[in-house]
């Protein structure tokens, strides 16, 4: 036996330093282990599958992971849970539908186009949503002010616009087919 196969490697794992962190997540308390350097869209996604939110830039440019936490929109990529309130109430995208019923501002993305690939969606609808309950009849103006932080490739905004807008519609007036207003699509 040659004395590299007679040695014994031995590699001790690392000592883990999860913590158990209990969060309200789209209404539902979710207590779990966690990294404290994890930040919230890796708990998220990983910890909770919770995969609505999205993976964007990392460092807080793009929006794709906005999340809503007590209302306000926020960017989960740069957010610790271990820090948050244990009362703070987040929201994701798959907390906006009721049941099987979806958002208002859901159907008005889709009725809309304002979702061409998909990948800002998420955080676009988390950030229209906190818009819309706090200005339930937002400008144009106040609009590209709450999404201005989102990025997105594909529509060039205007049909992300007409959608919050149809939905802030849609919140007073009733389901999209009761106001008698043609959608986007049905405009082309």
């Amino acid at each position: 036996m040659s004395a590299v196969e007679s040695r014994t490697w031995r590699v001790s794992a690392p000592a883990s330093s999860k913590q158990l962190i209990t969060l309200d997540v789209n209404g539902e308390r979710q207590t779990f282990a966690a990294e404290p350097h994890h930040t919230l869209l890796e708990v998220l996604r990983e910890e909770l599958g919770l995969t609505g939110t999205k993976h964007g830039c990392e460092l807080g440019e793009c929006g794709a992971c906005t999340v809503l936490v007590d209302g306000e929109p926020v960017l989960s990529c740069l957010t610790l849970p271990i820090q948050l309130a244990p009362t703070a109430a987040i929201t994701t995208v798959e907390g906006l539908t009721k049941g099987a019923s979806l958002d208002p501002l859901q159907i008005a993305f889709a009725e809309e186009g304002a979702a061409q690939c998909g990948y800002c969606t998420p955080g676009m609808l988390m950030a229209a949503r906190a818009l819309l309950d706090a200005t339930p009849h937002p400008t144009r103006d106040e609009i590209a002010q709450a999404i201005s932080g989102n990025l997105c490739r594909c529509t060039g905004y205007t049909a992300i616009y007409e959608a919050v807008e149809s939905a802030s519609r849609a919140t007073s007036a009733g389901a999209p087919a009761e106001r008698g207003e043609p959608t986007r699509s049905e405009r082309r």
